[in-house]
């Protein structure tokens, strides 16, 4: 062989080793450009501050820009579905809440939760907490149950909107204690809330956050919890475990990271441990905190199965209830 043909021999193998090795020199050099985080809600509430909370973070730790976008409307589909058109390399993920697997149930979605997205982590939750008004004879959940049972159909239950975690928790409800309860939908949860404390509602799944200050006025009554342990601002208040009913502890929603479906499983399992540090930083726990949230880790397997898990439980009580979406 000639030094040429050599040489050029040379190039070749040296030019093949470096294009086989260009996708891990990518991977290990995630993230080299900002970040987009885009939030399916409008600003405000608890996703957006949430979203800047992570996204800080984030930014802290591997020094690019997390740039937070609010693409709000159609029910989460908006956002959503320009996640799934993304780009699957990492570098656009997502603000998920616990109705990322509901509203597609209940409305045609142009994409599938389960197949085009692709979980990273959770990282929060809040409980559902039962609220009745004080005109309810009842202070436990044992003797709501008993009046509700004396009454069927005579008490109305309020919800932010119809579809919604809430909306599914207190038909779980029903179902689970075998009572009948009338719902009335609002347009947010700030009116419900108001006409629950005005009376002309007598029942209210709320988040905690928002129910706390009212509860502890004596606005009103708090009946029981969702989660496997009692909120430390209301120690009073039981689980639903605790007060003799199964089946409502899952309740609630959760707060996670998601990505387009196809992103390298090294770049999502590097977020993931990312996201999971964040839950021994005392800041971040405080912040959380002061919104009524509790820290919740789970790796994209266990994400997965809580999507799974979530989806199968939905569609029971959906047809159980026979729940219609009502915009």
């Amino acid at each position: 062989m000639t030094k040429s043909c050599y040489a050029v021999m040379r190039l070749l193998i040296v030019g093949v080793s470096m294009a086989i090795a260009a996708p891990s020199f990518a991977q290990q050099a995630y993230p080299n450009k900002p970040i987009r985080f885009i939030v399916p809600y409008p600003p405000g509430g608890t996703t957006t501050p949430l979203a800047h909370l992570v996204g800080q973070k984030i930014s802290e730790s591997w020094g690019q820009p997390v740039i937070v976008d609010n693409r709000p409307g159609g029910n989460t589909f908006i956002g959503t579905e320009a996640l799934v058109r993304s780009a699957n390399d990492g570098y656009t993920i997502m603000l998920a809440a616990g109705s990322l697997t509901l509203v597609p149930q209940l409305i045609p979605a142009p994409y599938d939760p389960l197949k085009d997205l692709a979980p990273v982590a959770t990282f929060a939750r809040t409980a559902f907490i039962l609220l009745v008004n004080p005109s309810v004879p009842a202070n436990n959940l044992k003797e709501l149950i008993a009046h509700a049972k004396s009454k069927p159909g005579q008490l109305n239950y309020a919800t932010p909107g119809a579809g919604g975690p809430q909306h599914l928790a207190h038909e779980l409800l029903n179902l689970a204690a075998g009572i009948k309860t009338q719902h009335i939908p609002y347009k947010g949860a700030g009116p419900a809330l108001t006409d629950l404390i005005g009376g002309q509602v007598q029942m209210y799944f709320s988040t905690t956050v928002t129910a706390i200050p009212h509860v502890k006025a004596g606005k009103i009554r708090a009946i029981a919890i969702s989660g496997d342990s009692r909120l430390p601002a209301l120690p009073q208040v039981p689980t639903f475990a605790q007060a003799g009913l199964t089946g409502l502890d899952s309740q609630g929603v959760w707060y996670g990271v998601i990505t387009p479906a196809g992103t390298p499983k090294a770049v999502i399992n590097k977020m993931s441990t990312e996201i999971g540090k964040f839950m021994a930083m005392p800041d971040f726990k405080e912040k959380l905190l002061a919104q009524g949230l509790s820290l919740f880790y789970s790796n994209p397997e266990q994400f997965a199965a809580l999507l799974n898990a979530d989806t199968a439980s939905y569609a029971k009580v959906i047809k159980a209830a026979n729940i219609k979406f009502e915009n």
